[in-house]
């Protein structure tokens, strides 16, 4: 993971309907689509039902969409997950220790304790949507911004 990053911001998949038009530019082509979240993103979150119908070219096709800090969180599946520095997966105790789903708490005050906290030991953590919110993902990023992480 990158050093100088302390918080990875991002939403559960890149494909939200109610982002046509509103946060993706109009007409870009669905195959362009992450390559366009990545640069407003750092990390996306994937279910094990998404990511596991990924063929290996899809795969390969994304890490190459992707920008080299760009990180992959997958939820555990029945299958090992692809093989990549990049590619994390999300088990139950990993997540408890990296993971803040800002949906079920959007309190940004608890989140600047948190960041200060983490901060301090130098580890970086990810902040994630699955509603895909992205007022409270800007809100996100506007304190990361503040907060200088």
């Amino acid at each position: 993971m990158s050093a100088s990053r302390l918080i990875f911001i991002g939403a559960e998949d890149w494909l939200h309907p109610a982002w046509r038009d509103h946060f993706y530019p109009a007409g870009l082509p669905d195959d362009w689509l992450l390559s366009y979240y990545n640069t407003q993103f750092q990390a996306v979150y994937l279910s094990a039902v998404r990511w596991q119908a990924a063929s290996t070219t899809e795969w390969a096709q994304w890490l190459d969409d992707t920008q080299p800090g760009f990180r992959f969180l997958l939820e555990p599946g029945t299958v090992p997950p692809p093989c990549d520095a990049r590619v994390i997966e999300a088990t139950p105790d990993w997540c408890a220790a990296h993971l803040w789903w800002i949906d079920a708490s959007p309190d940004l005050r608890e989140l600047a304790r948190y960041a200060s906290a983490r901060a301090a030991s130098g580890e970086p953590f990810f902040v994630i949507s699955r509603s895909g919110n992205l007022g409270l993902l800007e809100q996100v990023a506007t304190l990361s911004r503040v907060l200088g992480y």
